[in-house]
């Protein structure tokens, strides 16, 4: 499978940006997809001109946590515009907390294609922001975020790192507990699945730094699967282990804020120096 062609979209198409709120460094926005649909987002950023670092936030799904949405990561933006960071949060198809149990799994390419063509224009987005610098652009994505993160990095070579936050590597081991599949049709939907398979394109990111952010205790990712995602990946990469469950803790926010800073902040300081 062509995954380039397969994720195509007019990148020349206006989105369509309309500001519901603006209160200094935050922005309250909606856009539109490349589908009949709009999406919002925050988009959080330090005043002046730049050059700025740039991260792209997608939130996890756990449909009854209250930061199953472009929220999650609202609190982190803030903190990181005060370091000179521009950051976009944006919704998902997982920001609807019923989309799982609506769904069935002969959507689940077309939303995956979907998907990840939105993402790939949140990136647009965000490298279109006055004084965004396109050379210093993370992707930090926590559960699916983290899965369909590999994806966009398969077939955009945009940003210059990740952080991977307790994804699993392989879709199915989610996307099959509902609805249920058994026998022939369940071993046909995960061999259709593997092309799109996080773990068959994860060593595609280099030679982009990973942070892989993984809880011991969590039970939708044990640690072989953890692992197995980890050592598919090519190096640079780091492993990072917490003592909680899928929702990591703050200890991962904290490592994974020093991180983002080291690779955005301080590594281009100390070039120019």
């Amino acid at each position: 499978m062509n995954l380039p062609s397969l994720f195509k979209y007019d990148q020349s198409a206006s989105p369509d940006i309309r500001l519901v709120k603006v209160d200094g460094i935050y922005r309250d926005l909606t856009y539109a997809t490349p589908f009949a649909y709009r999406r919002a987002a925050y988009l959080i950023g330090p005043e002046g001109d730049g050059p700025f670092p740039a991260i792209l936030y997608v939130h996890w799904y756990e449909p009854w946590a209250p930061t199953c949405n472009r929220r999650q990561f609202l609190d982190e933006a803030l903190q990181l515009a005060q370091q000179g960071v521009v950051s976009l949060l944006v919704e998902t198809m997982w920001s609807d907390q019923d989309w799982f149990i609506k769904r069935t799994q002969t959507d689940d390419e077309e939303n995956s294609i979907r998907q990840v063509i939105e993402l790939r224009q949140a990136l647009d987005l965000l490298l279109a922001h006055p004084g965004v610098d396109p050379q210093r652009v993370a992707y930090v994505g926590h559960d699916f975020g983290a899965m369909y993160g590999v994806l966009l990095g398969k077939v955009d070579p945009r940003p210059a790192c990740y952080v991977l936050m307790a994804g699993t590597p392989r879709f199915p081991e989610w996307y099959l507990y509902y609805p249920e599949l058994v026998g022939e049709a369940r071993d046909a939907y995960t061999k259709y699945m593997t092309r799109l398979d996080p773990i068959t394109h994860v060593s595609s990111l280099s030679p982009a730094p990973l942070l892989f952010q993984f809880g011991r205790h969590d039970f939708h990712v044990p640690e072989e699967r953890a692992r197995d995602f980890f050592d598919a990946a090519s190096e640079p990469k780091d492993l990072r282990w917490y003592d909680c469950g899928h929702g990591l803790n703050e200890l991962a926010t904290s490592e994974r804020l020093t991180w983002l800073i080291d690779q955005l902040v301080l590594n281009e300081a100390n070039q120019k120096s």
